[in-house]
């Protein structure tokens, strides 16, 4: 199992916009094959970062949901609502490995 967090620089004046964007995801992620631990906004400290964060079995499982993603009508919409309203200044994406033995 892989853990993809992705960490979003957003617009600080644009939170609602990405909370929409959150729950969008929060709908069109498991729908696509993915389990969404959730997204995760700026509350104290940084008002320009933000996270979203899934479970996936693997890379190969990974480029499967991404095609999924692609091709279901909320997950189009939501990657042309980030383009037209621009909150996203930047998208990083890592998968890490659970190695401690826990959860």
């Amino acid at each position: 199992m892989l853990t993809c967090v992705i960490r979003y620089h957003i617009d600080p004046t644009k939170r609602e916009e990405f909370a929409q964007y959150a729950r969008n995801w929060g709908e069109a992620i498991p729908r696509c094959g993915a389990d969404l631990i959730g997204y995760y906004a700026p509350h104290e400290g940084s008002s320009t970062l933000a996270y979203g964060i899934y479970n996936i079995p693997s890379l190969a499982a990974y480029e499967s949901y991404r095609a999924r993603l692609a091709d279901d009508p909320l997950g189009r919409e939501n990657y042309a609502f980030a383009q037209r309203e621009r909150f996203l200044l930047r998208e990083d994406r890592v998968f890490l490995k659970l190695v401690s033995g826990g959860g």
